[in-house]
């Protein structure tokens, strides 16, 4: 006898996207994020463009880390170089736990698109407050990277051997109980 197809959880995910010069008609990155977590059957929580300022960027993910009722955070942009470029300095000083892999696996991914160029992405992620947050690169095509070679299956609760979802549990229960 078959095992009943497991049931995706879905999950509400918080898109920010990092930026100087994008807004919302020309936010290829974020609308992406928004599209690709849709189609996975995640509901879109919140979204926001923020300009590259570490306080503006801290200010809008601790609100939402904040919020019970928001799992995920999906950071684009601010990962570089440049001298404007700071949201590692932002938001790794929000995390409880650092996800180390993330970025390692993100470069490795990215290696294999870009070569070398890899070496200038800062992508990371951590855990803040039962929420986890990612953070890449602005380009639409690094998000894509990033969604469809982790961030999807991490987000999956039928992905294994380990997911996400677990850890976010919590989170959900309590929002949930909450709401009651």
């Amino acid at each position: 006898m078959s095992k009943p197809e497991l049931k995706q959880q879905a999950l509400n995910i918080a898109v920010l996207t990092v930026s100087d010069t994008r807004s919302e008609a020309n936010d290829t990155s974020g609308q992406y994020l928004v599209g690709a977590l849709a189609e996975a059957g995640h509901s879109l929580a919140a979204k926001k463009i923020v300009i590259d300022d570490v306080y503006q960027m801290r200010a809008v993910v601790s609100q939402w880390v904040a919020d019970a009722d928001i799992q995920v955070i999906l950071v684009t942009g601010g990962t570089g170089f440049t001298g404007r470029d700071s949201t590692p300095e932002a938001l790794r000083v929000l995390f409880d736990k650092t996800i180390e892999g993330f970025g390692e696996l993100f470069r490795q991914i990215s290696y294999q698109e870009i070569g070398t160029s890899t070496v200038q992405s800062r992508a990371l992620a951590g855990l803040a407050n039962e929420t986890v947050i990612f953070c890449m690169p602005g380009s639409t095509g690094a998000c894509k990277t990033a969604w469809n070679g982790i961030i999807a299956e991490q987000l999956d609760s039928r992905h294994k051997p380990c997911n996400f979802v677990g850890v976010l549990k919590a989170r959900r229960q309590q929002a949930a109980s909450e709401s009651r």
